[in-house]
């Protein structure tokens, strides 16, 4: 059993950034890989950025390439969304999950979800 606990949104104006940041609990957090996902009103929820259990391999949508990074820290049994160059439409509430060892950066497969951190970016 993992349990997350997402922090670090808030209300940012368009170009500015924010890190947030998702703590697990558990003692099996290093054998879980992560993943930060987002959903606007009325939309979908999508994945942003996907990490490995190493933090060696990562993804990322084509709409944050390039500003965000997505890292981790097994020691602190967190991981982390540093988001830059925001833009509006990157207004959305923000969650952190874990997927099991096995599945791909890319798979749907997602076990554990935290409780969302609000991310309000004005124009």
């Amino acid at each position: 059993q993992v349990q997350l606990v997402e922090s670090g949104g808030g209300l940012v104006q368009a170009g500015g950034s924010l890190r947030l940041s998702c703590a697990a609990s558990g003692r099996t957090f290093s054998s879980y890989g992560m993943g930060w996902f987002r959903q606007a009103p009325g939309k979908e929820r999508e994945l942003v950025a996907a990490i490995s259990r190493s933090g060696s391999s990562t993804y990322y949508a084509d709409s944050v390439k390039g500003r965000f990074t997505i890292s981790r820290d097994n020691a602190k049994i967190t991981v982390y969304l540093q988001m830059n160059s925001l833009k509006p439409e990157d207004t959305a509430v923000y969650y952190c999950a874990a997927r099991p060892a096995w599945a791909t950066l890319t798979s749907p497969r997602y076990d554990y979800w935290g409780q969302g951190t609000q991310v309000t970016v004005s124009s």
